[in-house]
């Protein structure tokens, strides 16, 4: 799954979910402007592609089946110091987010965004900027805010009814909605309407910014 370009920036993709994988790589090869030398699914492979050709740009998830991209991304700096990773997770919690911008990334984006906006983020990330998807730029304003704000009162939390924090804990578990619905014994347009109130009072647009906010935000634990 390689494509090349003359004059294109270098794109190699390590994802471990074949079809986000592919769905990723796709993207890439759309812009006629960037050229995919690799789609990988492990950390190993990934140092390898690495070290097999020069890497403008490195689009890595962290939950790797080896290890944590985060490794690979440190690895991208010793190899190819000019190669610059962008962060495509699922992962919103604050040790992923931390982790991934000390290792060096310089963007991160939740996996709801669409192909348009992975190749805009690419296109971002040449030209010196840094794309974040939206929840994580807010978390990263709250985090280092000076002086560090005080963690939220309960009075000032979202206020969410006990159905709908029952469905985000389910949505922060992985359950889609249908399997929401069949544990709950509601419909799947039940479940869908209050998904959309939660995204209203939480002000996220998708899935992921969702689990993102409840976990930040400590409506909802994960362990």
């Amino acid at each position: 799954m390689v494509s090349t370009g003359a004059g294109a920036h270098s794109v190699l993709v390590v994802e471990d979910d074949p079809e986000t994988r592919r769905y990723i790589a796709d993207a890439v090869q759309s812009d006629p402007g960037l050229t995919l030398v690799g789609a990988v699914g492990t950390v190993r492979d990934g140092a390898a592609a690495l070290t097999a050709s020069v890497t403008d740009v490195l689009l890595v998830d962290l939950g790797l089946p080896d290890g944590n991209g985060a490794e690979l991304i440190r690895f991208a700096r010793k190899v190819g110091a000019d190669t610059l990773s962008l962060v495509i997770t699922v992962f919103g919690d604050e040790p992923s987010v931390v982790g991934a911008i000390q290792a060096g990334a310089r963007g991160y984006l939740l996996k709801d965004d669409r192909a348009a906006d992975i190749v805009e983020a690419i296109r971002q990330l040449l030209a010196g900027g840094s794309p974040l998807s939206p929840a994580i730029a807010r978390y990263l304003l709250r985090r280092f805010a000076e002086p560090e704000p005080p963690a939220p009162a309960a009075a000032a939390l979202p206020k969410l009814s006990e159905r709908e924090t029952e469905i985000l804990h389910f949505v922060v578990k992985g359950f889609t909605f249908p399997e929401i619905a069949n544990l709950l014994d509601i419909s799947t347009h039940t479940v869908t309407t209050h998904a959309r109130r939660i995204y209203r009072k939480l002000e996220v647009r998708s899935r992921s910014e969702a689990v993102f906010e409840a976990v930040s935000l400590g409506i909802v634990r994960t362990d």
